[in-house]
């Protein structure tokens, strides 16, 4: 019997997540949720975040059943992992920025963070630094406008370069003649927009994404293996929790990973 997913995130940048799982297992039955009714979930407090993720999770889970949930979402995993695994029997696999594999991979041992205000100001994140990075300069960067230029980007609207470059430019920094050589994508969006942010970044770098270690993780959870390639894709929904209907770019793009655009009712 496949394995049961639900893959949750505040918007639609979780997508990344689901790809590589698709990738590792397409016989998977997974259900994508994008909580865009409370999109962006940087900009909330930690408290009244918590507390409504916590809340919606238990009526997802009621729901759809999963055998395992995956929060993709770097903001959300910092915060909401404890209180769900105390309430839940099922598993939970987060998403927390890739500082380790970015400190041991830099080769300058400067290492830039591309995160949502929220994750950047966790003590979460900070510790993370504290436990794998210590012999690293890391410049934390809190976008309040990078998650939202690529909910843009993959509903097929225009996203400007300047600001593009804007946004990204703190992270590229140089200290004592290094150079910044790593960057870690810390929100789920971002990797949407990576072959954007290459062509304006100020130098080259290696832009971390965690997805492929959160999939190994799903399969290790669930005791499962990576399938074969060409395995055939299964078929899953895709909610908005506003009720909104899916733009046509975003169902295009669902549809790359086997799902359809539902409502949520």
């Amino acid at each position: 019997m496949s394995a049961r997913l639900l893959v949750f995130d505040s918007g639609i940048g979780g997508l990344s997540v689901l790809r590589e799982i698709r990738r590792q297992l397409p016989s998977a039955d997974i259900t994508y949720v994008a909580d865009d009714a409370a999109f962006p979930y940087g900009d909330w407090e930690a408290g009244p975040l918590s507390d409504h993720i916590v809340a919606l999770m238990g009526r997802l889970i009621e729901r759809f059943g999963p055998d395992a949930v995956v929060i993709a979402c770097n903001t959300a995993s910092t915060l909401v992992l404890p209180p769900l695994r105390a309430l839940h029997a099922i598993p939970f696999i987060g998403t927390v920025p890739a500082i380790k594999p970015a400190a041991e991979r830099s080769g300058s041992h400067v290492v830039g963070v591309l995160a949502t205000p929220g994750t950047m100001k966790r003590d979460y994140t900070r510790d993370l630094i504290r436990s794998f990075a210590r012999d690293c300069h890391v410049r934390l960067v809190g976008s309040s406008e990078l998650a939202p230029l690529a909910e843009a980007a993959m509903r097929g609207d225009p996203v400007d370069d300047a600001a593009l470059r804007t946004e990204i430019e703190p992270a590229f920094i140089e200290v004592e003649g290094r150079r910044t050589d790593t960057i870690v994508l810390a929100c789920t969006h971002y990797p949407f927009l990576i072959d954007r942010m290459e062509a304006v970044a100020p130098w080259p770098v290696t832009w971390i994404d965690p997805a492929e270690a959160i999939a190994r993780r799903v399969l290790s959870v669930l005791s499962l293996t990576a399938e074969p390639p060409g395995a055939p894709m299964a078929e899953g929904q895709a909610f908005l929790t506003s009720g909104k209907a899916w733009a046509p770019a975003q169902l295009r793009l669902l549809s790359q990973f086997g799902l359809t655009g539902a409502i949520l009712d």
